[in-house]
Parts: structure tokens; C-alpha cells; sequence
């Protein structure tokens, strides 16, 4: 039973809200206050979690698109000002992976990793920043322990969490004289529909994963929902351009 109230008309734009962390992160703030702008490219699980968060007496706007384009990062900033009139939190979540051998990425699968899992994050936040300043409001990237630590056969994937960890400290940096805030979650695996649909080559070399797969079961979303929900709350309000490991020790030796 959640009984805190820490985001009372508190407004949280959060991507990838159709499934996992994102509908996770929805319903937790939700539970705690907040009115919640979920985004997804997947309408129909959008759809469920805004009925998830209706049936728990809560309000959620939702809008679909691909969080890849700049314009629709954009829009869907600009809806969410327009319908709640504000934006206190800014939930950067959204993502995709896959293992590959790295000698078969195609550019395609290159771009498309490249273009949700950065440019997504870049140019929401770029977005939503002047909102936030508003607001002395906040930023809570969803990175990786893959963004931490060299991994087999996810060199793209990687690569793109390395970058929201990069993402999170400079703009930590620009904006340390302001009451702004921003910070990652970097989770090992959790389970969620991306994991269970996670591609892997039928020829890996397991030993090469193992080493970053961990010694615990998996988390749960609710795991980083919870959080999530204490980083853009004010009770985090001195924790600015951390990046917080929730990754049941994985990073940690």
C-alpha cells in the first residue's frame, strides 16, 4: 500500500509508458499524486496502462508516436503542457535491445537503436527543459548497467547507454546553478516485455555474457518504479547528476 502523496499536483511526462518500467513508473506516480502524460509507439498497451491508472482512481493522458523524431519528441512535450498546463517530471524511458554479433548490425538496426535510445532522450529533454525550469522540476534518464560495463555482443546497445549516462552528467552540469534536476537509473536485467523478446544469436559464447548477467533473479519493473519515484520526488532533492545503480550488484565488482 503506497500512502505518500509526493507528487499532489505534480505533472510527470514519462515514454516508453505502454509496458514495463514506463507503465510501472506511470502507475507508481500516479498512486503517489501525479497527473501522468504516458507516450509509446504502442497505442494498445498505452491504452491498458491508462486504464490501469484510471481503474486507481488517477488521471493519465496518453499519446502515441515515434519517439525516434525530433518533431514528435517535440509534440508530445507540447501536448502534455497543453493538456495539464505544466511538467514537473520528465520520465526518459523509452528504449530498445538486442544482442548481435557485431559484424551483422545492419545500418538499420544501427539507426533505429541509435535514434530511440538517444535521440529520443536528447530531444524530449531538450523539449521539456524550459518547461521544467518553470517548475524546478527534474529529469529521470532510465539508463543501464550495459551503459556501465563492456558488454558481448551489445555493442550498439552499449554504446546508446553509455550515451544517456554522458547525457545525464552534462546536462547535470549545465544547469548545476539552477534548481533543475537530473539523474539516471541504470537497472541490470528486469523483467519485462523487452526482455522476454531480447534477440539473441543461437551461436553466442555464453561465457562471454555471464560475467554481466548476475548471481540474483531479475528485478521487477515496480523495483525501478520505486526509484524512480524517490529521484524526481523532493525528497531527492540533493541528489543531481547521479547515476544510480539498481542492478542487484552487478556493477559492483
Amino acid at each position: 500500500m503506497i500512502a505518500s502523496r509526493r507528487f499532489e499536483e505534480k505533472v510527470a511526462l514519462i515514454t516508453g509508458a505502454a509496458s514495463g518500467i514506463g507503465r510501472a513508473a506511470a502507475l507508481r506516480l500516479a498512486a503517489e499524486g501525479a497527473r501522468v502524460f504516458g507516450h509509446d509507439l504502442n497505442a494498445e498497451g498505452l491504452a491498458e496502462t491508462a486504464e490501469l491508472v484510471a481503474g486507481a482512481g488517477a488521471t493519465m493522458a496518453t499519446r502515441s508516436g515515434d519517439i525516434s523524431q525530433a518533431a514528435e519528441c517535440r509534440a508530445a512535450v507540447a501536448a502534455c503542457v497543453d493538456t495539464f498546463g505544466r511538467l514537473d517530471v520528465l520520465g526518459n524511458n523509452a528504449g530498445i535491445a538486442r544482442a548481435d554479433h557485431v559484424l551483422d548490425v545492419t545500418e538499420e538496426q544501427y539507426r533505429r537503436m541509435m535514434g530511440v535510445n538517444i535521440d529520443g532522450y536528447f530531444f524530449t529533454a531538450q523539449a521539456a527543459i524550459p518547461h521544467l525550469l518553470e517548475t524546478d522540476g527534474n529529469i529521470v534518464n532510465v539508463a543501464s548497467n550495459a551503459g556501465l560495463m563492456g558488454q558481448a555482443y551489445t555493442v550498439v546497445y552499449c554504446m546508446t547507454k553509455g550515451a544517456v549516462v554522458q547525457l545525464t552528467r552534462a546536462l547535470a552540469m549545465e544547469f548545476v546553478k539552477t534548481k533543475l534536476r537530473v539523474n539516471a537509473i541504470a537497472p541490470s536485467g528486469i523483467q519485462t516485455t523487452l526482455s522476454d523478446n531480447f534477440h539473441i544469436p543461437a551461436d553466442v559464447d555464453g561465457s562471454l555474457m555471464r560475467p554481466y548477467m548476475g548471481f540474483r533473479p531479475m528485478g521487477s519493473p515496480e523495483d525501478i518504479a520505486a526509484m524512480f519515484a524517490f529521484v524526481a520526488s523532493d525528497e531527492a532533492r540533493s541528489v543531481h547528476g547521479a547515476i544510480l545503480a539498481v542492478d542487484r550488484g552487478v556493477t559492483a565488482g
